[in-house]
């Protein structure tokens, strides 16, 4: 494992398309912040290309989209898509919400990172972020 950033990890939490679910969002961008990550939340009803400006914006080392509208087939794909396009290959692409186990597989192949399910422990998720930028951002 490489060494850490000499500063916290920034990570992009964001809502995309019409999922008006926000409350679990919020409650992984207040874990993460109080995990001593740098959190920017951007609200409901992002685009894909939103996400991605802001994240290249903000200089994000992960990007966590909450998803509980079934829409994950349709919204992950197209920010794969907009993060090639804008060479955006450095930053995690992770999320959670309701996505069935056969969709998360999918979405892995295509370069998503973990996918967490309802339940999952927040140390689960900020140990895998830690580790990530660990790996992968260490500039």
């Amino acid at each position: 494992m490489s060494k850490m950033l000499n500063r916290p990890i920034r990570v992009l939490v964001a809502k995309v398309g019409l999922d008006g679910h926000d409350r679990g969002a919020k409650v992984i961008a207040t874990s993460l912040r109080d995990a001593g990550m740098e959190v920017i939340y951007t609200g409901l009803r992002q685009t894909p290309e939103m996400v991605v400006n802001t994240a290249l914006q903000e200089d994000v080392d992960a990007i966590g989209i909450s998803i509980l509208s079934g829409a994950h087939m349709t919204v992950f794909p197209k920010i794969v898509e907009v993060m090639k396009q804008k060479q955006l290959s450095d930053v995690l692409l992770t999320g959670g919400g309701i996505i069935p186990e056969n969709d998360m597989k999918k979405l892995k192949e295509i370069g998503v990172g973990e996918l967490f399910a309802p339940g999952t422990t927040m140390a689960t998720i900020v140990d895998y972020i830690k580790n990530w930028v660990a790996e992968n951002r260490n500039f």
